[in-house]
């Protein structure tokens, strides 16, 4: 089993856009995807890569499959102190409970190491999310404290409340 990130072009919107369930809306992104809306995402994205500056985010691959999703934001800054910054990932269902979460974690920060993108990496996380929590504690993030955010909404239009785990950059990630 080996686990790789990669740019995602337009050759992956059908299995990105299929990889989305109820979690992964719940969790991650709000709404399903249509190829348009994950095209213009996969656009920005690359984008973001030429001119290094913003969100990053990449394919994660099990076997050169695509698997799922993980990117790594410095500008996000709901909950967050300067120089951090937010990492967000999902994986496809048939995927999940082979560690390639935990995997996709190891690999974004080396990336943000390798390119010296913050100080800091965050996990944004609703409590209720165990699976992510799970990814965060044995990626050796520290849990730092619950808050209120001031941009994720639950489906209802209150305000979600949010657990915040941090890793220095400067710290190895664990194997998970």
């Amino acid at each position: 089993m080996r686990i790789t990130l990669r740019a995602l072009t337009d050759e992956d919107i059908e299995a990105h856009n299929a990889g989305e369930d109820e979690h992964t809306v719940r969790w991650l992104n709000g709404a399903p995807g249509t190829a348009e809306t994950t095209a213009a995402h996969f656009d920005s994205l690359a984008d973001n890569a030429r001119a290094e500056r913003g969100k990053r985010g990449f394919g994660v691959c099990l076997d050169d499959r695509l698997a799922g999703y993980v990117d790594c934001d410095p500008d996000v800054t709901d909950g967050l102190e300067p120089g951090d910054v937010n990492i967000s990932y999902a994986v496809h269902p048939w995927a999940r409970g082979h560690g390639v979460a935990g995997e996709a974690v190891r690999l974004i920060l080396e990336y943000m190491r390798d390119n010296r993108i913050g100080i800091r990496a965050v996990v944004r996380v609703d409590p209720d999310n165990v699976a992510s929590v799970r990814v965060a504690e044995k990626s050796g993030f520290i849990y730092v404290h619950d808050f209120t955010s001031g941009t994720d909404k639950h489906p209802d239009g209150t305000p979600a409340m949010l657990r915040l785990y941090v890793h220095d950059m400067e710290a190895p990630s664990r194997p998970t």
